[in-house]
């Protein structure tokens, strides 16, 4: 029987690619999305590839409709072999003026979330005795950086929840875990950040309004400037995610690209892959 996977967010970009490339090297891929009206060129893709995917309604904030994916395909598979945590969503804005509603939407989103879907499956992983769960994260969860503490705070928090289950949940039940951290990704996420910023709320004002000016700037130079160094595509992010999911000894953390891990090294460098503290952590809890 093929693997199967769980993937969440893949109406667009890292989570579309993903999709696709995961069938397209032999899973039996359940694609969900909030909207599924969206899923129609990921169906098309499917299709005209003859690939092996199903979409399915799934909203990672509402536990009732993670639960009902995951009841389908147990219903269909009798197993679940991998979850891929990837939905999230960009956020940079200054904490005093932000809401809490939108504290609450981007914790939601980015930390509860992968909590929620992680809770949802490890009960049929511990019962098979086997599973892997792999988050994708973001250099964020290592670094923080301006405007982006409420995004960055989220992120953390995943890369800690990641860490702690990694220290029993591996040795265990043999489900491994994974946090994948890409740093800027050329695709709808970034403009969904920039666009949250600009739209929903008030941009930076007073004595903010200087230093937000520079950031933005910076991210423009970026994005225009140096597209081929920091920001990489959906497809190369996914290549990296398929890569940790066959490999039998799967790193605890994994940057995507030689920018991404030139920017967390003053974080990395004593241990590159974090399994040297999933160890020592280990040995002394347990």
């Amino acid at each position: 029987m093929k693997k199967n996977v769980l993937i969440t967010g893949t109406s667009t970009g890292v989570g579309f690619e993903t999709a696709l490339l995961f069938a397209q090297n032999g899973y039996k891929v359940y694609a969900t999305m909030r909207n599924i009206a969206k899923g129609e060129l990921l169906q098309q893709k499917a299709t005209e590839g003859a690939l092996d995917i199903e979409i399915l309604p799934f909203e990672v904030t509402d536990v009732q409709s993670i639960q009902a994916a995951v009841n389908t395909i147990i219903e269909q598979d009798g197993k679940i072999d991998l979850l891929i945590n990837n939905a999230g969503a960009g956020f940079a804005k200054t904490t005093e003026q932000a809401t809490v509603a939108e504290i609450k939407w981007v914790t939601d989103v980015n930390y509860l979330g992968v909590v929620y879907c992680t809770q949802a499956v490890l009960p049929f992983m511990r019962e098979q005795k086997f599973g892997q769960i792999i988050s994708i994260t973001s250099v964020g969860g290592l670094v923080g950086q301006p405007f982006n503490e409420l995004y960055c705070g989220a992120k953390f928090a995943v890369e800690g929840f990641m860490e702690g289950l990694a220290t029993y949940v591996t040795d265990a039940f043999n489900i491994k875990i994974t946090c994948v951290e890409p740093g800027g990704i050329a695709t709808e996420f970034m403009k969904s950040a920039i666009g949250k910023t600009a739209v929903d709320g008030v941009l930076a004002t007073g004595e903010y309004l200087p230093i937000f000016e520079r950031y933005m700037a910076g991210n423009q130079k970026r994005a225009s400037e140096s597209t081929e160094s920091v920001y990489q595509t959906g497809l190369e992010v996914a290549t990296v995610v398929l890569h940790v999911a066959q490999n039998e000894n799967p790193p605890l953390r994994i940057r995507t690209s030689a920018w991404a891990e030139n920017f967390c090294a003053l974080k990395t460098q004593a241990d590159p892959d974090g399994t040297k503290l999933v160890a020592q952590i280990t040995t002394n809890f347990l």
